[in-house]
Formats: C-alpha cells, sequence, structure tokens
C-alpha cells in the first residue's frame, strides 16, 4: 500500500469481526517487517508475546477490565521490552565480528560504552528507555499489520502485573501497551478523532 494511504487507512479498530482466525503463519511476515524497527544502539529491546489462545485470551479480557474488544479481536499481543537490554551487546554484534565490520577490540568498546551509559543513568531510565524503544516497534508493528489487512487497536486499559502473571512475563520486561489485532468490523466505526493543525504541534526554529 502507498506509504500516506497506509498512513490514512490505519484506525484505532473500536471493535472486530468474531470468529476470524489467525496463526502465527499469518503474523510472522508482519514481524520479519517489524525487526527493521529503529532501537538504541540496536539494542532490539522490545520483545512480543502473541495470544492466540482463546482461553488464555479471555483471561487477558478479565485483566483488560472486561473490554469487549479483546474477546472479539482475534489475537491480543502484548509488547514488552527489555530493561537491561544492554547486557545482549555482545551477543547482538558478535555477527559483525564474524563478518569483519569490527573486530574484537571494537566490540569490547561497545560493550563497555553500553554497560557505561545505562548503569549510570540507574533504573529510573532503563525503565524509560525500555518503553520508549517498544512504543516505536509498536507502531511499526501496527502500520505493518496494516499493510497486510489486518486492523489494530493499542491499549493501556488493563492490570499488567495480572497480564505479567498470566503470561509469566519477567520482572526484567517492562509492559508498555496492548495490542488488540482482527478484522475491524467497520459498521462500529466512529469518525476519525479530531486533529489538530500542523501549525498547533510543530515549531521550526
Amino acid at each position: 500500500m502507498e506509504f500516506s494511504k497506509l498512513i490514512d487507512k490505519r484506525r484505532s479498530a473500536g471493535n472486530f469481526i468474531e470468529g476470524v482466525k489467525l496463526t502465527a503463519a499469518d503474523l510472522k511476515p508482519v514481524f520479519d517487517e517489524v525487526k527493521l524497527a529503529p532501537s538504541a544502539f540496536n539494542l532490539q529491546h522490545t520483545e512480543y508475546v502473541v495470544v492466540l489462545d482463546e482461553e488464555k485470551k479471555e483471561k487477558i479480557r478479565e485483566a483488560a477490565y472486561g473490554q469487549y474488544k479483546v474477546h472479539s479481536a482475534s489475537g491480543v499481543i502484548i509488547v514488552t521490552a527489555d530493561r537491561y537490554a544492554y547486557k545482549q551487546t555482545a551477543c547482538i554484534n558478535q555477527g559483525m565480528v564474524h563478518l569483519g565490520v569490527i573486530n574484537e577490540t571494537q566490540l569490547q568498546q561497545t560493550i563497555d560504552e553500553n554497560t557505561a551509559f545505562y548503569e549510570s543513568r540507574g533504573e529510573e531510565f532503563m525503565k524509560e528507555d525500555a518503553v520508549r524503544n517498544a512504543s516505536l516497534s509498536a507502531m511499526m508493528f501496527m502500520l505493518a499489520a496494516k499493510n497486510r489487512g489486518l486492523d489494530t487497536c493499542p491499549m493501556i486499559g488493563f492490570d499488567k502485573e495480572r497480564v505479567r502473571e498470566i503470561l509469566n512475563i519477567p520482572n526484567t520486561h517492562e509492559i508498555a501497551l496492548m495490542i488488540t489485532i482482527g478484522k475491524e468490523k467497520e459498521s462500529s466505526r466512529n469518525l476519525r478523532g479530531y486533529r489538530k493543525p500542523t501549525e498547533e504541534f510543530v515549531k521550526f526554529v
């Protein structure tokens, strides 16, 4: 889909057509594109938990205060990010050493720099940066999904700790948001909400 059209067509789906099934194979091409999303120092903080099982999805619905769109959606995606992704610097960059792009000395320098950057700023910064990177990835996911004919809705109205418990998400990972996915029930769609004129949210200096 042409990009401007894609942006216009992406909407936050308030309801979905029930009974539309999605599989891991349906979603893998979306995630194959999402992996190209930017991340700080290419640490790729973001990890997704995809809930397609109906029974487990209903448990997530309970944690989302009973919201119907969780029930009608084909799946629910929990977007998480590792606060300590910097500790994976060596693993992520080892392939660059094997390719001869960097040497072992440069790899160790990158490890030391990333470690110092995060540990000097502390836990609160690590938490903020995890959510920041997860949000970048999540937006890419929603656009990639729409490009393949799937509708989504980002959500923050849920009990994070209950979701963590249901899905066994480790405490090292921040839960940034939930995304419902499926085929939108367009008959339930409202008009697009008011958008500020560009001049109201952009300042050129």
